[in-house]
């Protein structure tokens, strides 16, 4: 079954702790923290005080911390993000000059290394560093800001990139951000997706959050 990871930059931060624990009593059992510095993306949001502070949490729920460095110069991070409690963290390839020490430097932490790329950059830039890395993201919009749609063009890619972790063997989940709801959750997971990032789909509209993971979780 997918793993769904509820991206908390679409949640009420005012009710933080409170809308992570119902996504995760709903069957949510990653929560995915996006990082954007107004650099790398045209967006600030959050640092490590919110991982040390969801931290406690995830490890009463056994939730993973997927952390997604949207940011210049990740490796200047990398420690601080890992000792607040990071999980997993992901860097773009865009933005890491040396990937291999980068990715490196991530599981000497102790967290496991993932590694992402913007709708426009080829899965060639990809092709070296996958035997490395324990996740795969797809960005499915361009990276910055939530409730974009998703990008047509990302299924084959999605398709693509699983062919290519299929073929060496690959044990490193794919995961997918952006537009992903539960009208078209069955085409992503369908494509080879393994690991499912909802933002506004869990945690915007008019339903609860639990009825929001329900409906994507049945529809994949």
């Amino acid at each position: 079954m997918p793993i769904l990871s509820p991206s908390i930059l679409a949640s009420d931060f005012s009710r933080l702790g409170e809308h992570c624990r119902e996504a995760i009593s709903a069957g949510a059992e990653w929560l995915h923290i996006d990082v954007m510095d107004g650099h790398f993306v045209p967006n600030i949001t959050i640092g490590p005080l919110i991982v040390r502070a969801l931290k406690p949490l995830a490890n009463e729920t056994g939730a993973v911390l997927d952390v997604h460095l949207m940011i210049e110069n990740p490796d200047d991070y990398i420690e601080a993000f890992a000792d607040a409690g990071a999980d997993i963290i992901t860097v773009h390839v865009e933005a890491c000059t040396h990937l291999h020490r980068t990715i490196q430097a991530i599981r000497a932490t102790g967290a496991r290394p993932g590694v992402t790329l913007n709708p426009a950059t080829s899965l060639s830039t990809l092709e070296e560093i996958l035997p490395e890395v324990d996740l795969v993201l797809i960005m499915s919009v361009n990276p910055g800001f939530g409730g974009q749609s998703y990008i047509p063009a990302s299924t084959d890619k999605i398709r693509r990139l699983r062919s290519m972790l299929d073929a060496i063997g690959s044990s490193a989940h794919l995961e997918v951000d952006g537009g992903v709801k539960a009208s078209n959750v069955a085409e992503v997971t369908g494509a080879g997706a393994d690991v499912i990032i909802a933002g506004s789909a869990v945690f915007g509209g008019s339903e609860s959050v639990e009825a929001n993971v329900k409906a994507i979780m049945n529809a994949w």
